[in-house]
């Protein structure tokens, strides 16, 4: 008669797990197993069967590996949301990727072969930045954030910095744009309405403790109807006459015309400077496609400035992010930005070429191709789509797949959308079709 008593011992299962112990601890072991066991015994006197050891040890390895698996896991984006803010934005370039993965060991960060003495990190990026984008210099700290952080502070603190009340912006996250100003000690002057501001607004702002005028880009909202907005080139015009430094922020960081592929324009770094920015602030891992990251550009001087604040070591970027985002500039300069950059493949790929990896994908596992929607995401082209084709597949339950999907290795992330399932291919990167598929035909619980 089963009783208590044939339950094993601790020490009698730790000799029978194997590599268990070895891969997560001896210690850790013990504390699954305990808990394994006492489950067993728990269940055991509510009538349950009693389970035998190499079950018990199945338990346990199983809690471990649910205990000890990373939070921070590759997933497969079929959500058709190219810029997933939430799935870390822009997927890298194949030669970005392999750029990262070098500087596992020792680097030239900060050592100039040469001569063989200590060099600076920012010179890495600057030759870069100045050929892509016609500036005269350039820098690199670990997000937008900090870059309009770092101008305001060294360029503005204890003095105003004017800006437009349209402009006084919220991004993700609850980053609010009067926050960093604030924050920089810069005195922030706002000038106009929500909807309307005029040149005449900025210029009686001015006075002789004005140190700045900042724009900033509305990047993830629009406000649309009775509104007016003073172009940059009026902006630079006015505060070049009293001295004072432009700042745009421009956000995404677009360094390709977005109108090319049917979508509003996007501000681009390169136009900030034409019309007369003196520093010009951008994020890496939107719009220009590569690791996370902040971007300054524009006058020499200002620059220089900048790179002697003793904010910029607190904000500095790391060797990681300088491979990255220097071989992702190099798509740039080389002109193949369209091919190599996942963000601007996603985003240039023909209805065609969606709608057969769609018809390839329903071939293989059943379902519906559809016409759907892509979005751009990360904060850019607010109420702007792509058409695309999607594969549905035949659930009854939508959301049920959908959490079914985000619990497979590796995760699926897919969208609901009008009560069906969608998977779009715009975002599902080269490479993931098997183990997308092999996600899809094991939905079957969900028809």
């Amino acid at each position: 008669m089963t009783s208590l008593r044939n339950l094993p011992g601790i020490d009698a299962l730790l000799r029978d797990s194997g590599e268990l112990a070895a891969r997560h601890g001896h210690d850790r072991t013990v504390c699954a197993l305990r808990h394994v066991v006492e489950q067993a015994r728990q269940a055991f006197l509510s009538g349950t069967r009693m389970p035998d050891s190499a079950a018990l040890i199945t338990q346990a390895a199983a809690l471990l590996d649910r205990e000890t698996r990373p939070t921070l896991r590759p997933v497969i984006n079929a959500s058709g949301v190219i810029i997933h803010t939430n799935l870390g934005r822009a997927p890298l370039s194949e030669a970005a990727q392999a750029a990262v993965q070098a500087m596992g060991g020792y680097s030239t960060l900060e050592y100039d072969l040469e001569p063989g003495v200590r060099g600076k990190r920012d010179r890495h990026l600057e030759r870069l930045l100045v050929d892509v984008t016609g500036a005269e210099a350039g820098m690199v700290v670990n997000n937008n954030a900090s870059a309009v952080l770092l101008a305001l502070t060294a360029l503005a603190q204890g003095r105003e910095a004017v800006i437009s009340r349209g402009q006084l912006i919220e991004i993700g996250g609850s980053f609010r744009v009067p926050d960093v100003m604030q924050q920089s000690g810069a005195i922030m002057i706002e000038v106009g309405t929500t909807n309307r501001t005029w040149l005449r607004d900025y210029a009686s702002a001015i006075t002789d403790n004005t140190a700045v005028i900042v724009r900033a880009h509305a990047s993830n909202f629009q406000i649309v109807g009775f509104t007016e907005a003073v172009p940059l080139v009026d902006l630079a015009a006015l505060a070049h006459e009293h001295g004072l430094i432009v700042l745009d922020d421009i956000g995404s960081g677009a360094l390709i015309d977005t109108a090319r592929f049917g979508l509003s324009h996007e501000p681009m770094a390169q136009e900030s400077l034409a019309a007369g920015a003196d520093l010009v602030m951008f994020s890496g891992d939107k719009l220009l496609g590569g690791p996370q990251a902040g971007i300054i550009i524009g006058r020499a001087d200002l620059i220089d400035m900048l790179k002697q604040h003793p904010l910029a070591r607190a904000v500095r970027a790391d060797k990681l992010c300088l491979a990255g985002l220097s071989a992702t500039l190099e798509h740039y300069r080389r002109g193949d930005a369209l091919d190599r950059v996942p963000v601007w493949r996603m985003i240039s790929l023909p209805p065609d070429v969606l709608r057969e990896r769609a018809e390839r994908w329903a071939a293989a596992v059943g379902g519906d191709v559809i016409q759907s929607e892509s979005t751009v995401g990360g904060g850019s082209l607010p109420g702007d789509t792509l058409p695309t084709w999607a594969l549905s597949p035949r659930v009854d339950q939508p959301n049920a797949a959908a959490a079914q999907l985000r619990r497979n290795d590796p995760p699926v992330i897919a969208r609901v959308a009008h009560d069906r399932l969608l998977l779009d291919p715009r975002t599902v990167l080269p490479g993931q079709d098997e183990p997308l598929l092999a996600a899809v035909k094991a939905l079957e619980s969900c028809t």
